[in-house]
């Protein structure tokens, strides 16, 4: 990726099990017509809302909200969701550098595949937007500088990711399995890799949750040191939401926290 966004990256990157290399390229739009997909699936609905305490190193360096709405129209014949994602530096991270990032999505609610995605980053003074429009049934992206790139189908944007990853039966999953999600972002397309670990309890602050751990299958030197750095824990049940992600960096550790929820589809598996 050409910059990584430091607060949201930690609070949505790690928890759609972050990125490995962009390894394929891709091809410009074609004018055939595709169907368009359909999964079944029950972990998230609108009114649900996640908050999450990123901490770097032993500081509370900024806060991540994630939360999924009701969007006001259809689009395709299709009913919509809106998922948006907050980040924003805390305390002594402001007078440095500053955070405050927004990431919209705008997604299939049968599909699970984005239509529209918005991003707003500003970043110790760097700011920057991008506007994609996912063309689903042609699998292209249109971005906002009027560039169509050829895409698989159902391609995700990286918050629509988060919830498309929650789809995905683990019931019979073993140690060493390895799922991918293709995701397209910067203009290229980035594949999501995330490989099984096994089941765990873990205790937070407020609490103790059954959990499934996953290590995502990132490209080792550019930001993490290796793949046994990073590590998220998805708790145990129909939610599947992700309460705990770790990861060493070059330039120290961070780690981010589940600190409040509301709106769930079931009981969290919470001991």
């Amino acid at each position: 990726m050409a910059r990584t966004t430091t607060i949201l990256f930690a609070g949505i990157g790690l928890l759609t099990m972050a990125f490995s290399q962009a390894d394929r390229a891709v091809d410009p739009p074609s004018n055939e017509v595709f169907p368009l997909r359909t999964v079944k699936h029950d972990a998230f609905r609108p009114g649900e809302k996640l908050t999450y305490v990123v901490h770097y190193g032993w500081v509370n360096a900024g806060e991540a909200v994630v939360e999924l709405k009701e969007a006001e129209r259809d689009i395709q014949g299709r009913k919509v969701w809106r998922a948006v994602g907050t980040g924003r530096s805390l305390g002594a991270f402001n007078t440095f550098f500053k955070v405050e990032d927004r990431y919209e999505s705008y997604f299939d609610a049968q599909g699970v595949f984005p239509w529209v995605f918005m991003r707003r980053v500003s970043e110790g003074g760097y700011d920057f937007s991008q506007d994609y429009m996912y063309h689903q049934h042609k699998r292209e992206v249109v971005t906002q500088d009027k560039e169509a790139y050829k895409v698989p189908g159902s391609v995700q944007d990286m918050l629509s990711a988060f919830y498309y990853a929650r789809t995905i039966d683990f019931s019979n999953a073993k140690p060493g399995d390895v799922y991918t999600i293709d995701c397209f972002l910067d203009n290229e397309l980035w594949p999501l890799r995330m490989k099984f670990m096994g089941k765990e309890t873990i205790k937070l602050r407020n609490g103790k949750y059954r959990c499934m751990r996953f290590q995502p299958v990132v490209q080792e030197g550019r930001v993490f040191k290796g793949n046994d750095d990073l590590n998220v824990w998805i708790t145990d049940d129909g939610n599947k939401i992700p309460v705990l992600a770790q990861a060493k960096v070059l330039v120290g550790s961070i780690k981010m926290e589940l600190s409040a929820y509301e709106g769930l589809a079931h009981p969290i598996a919470k001991q």
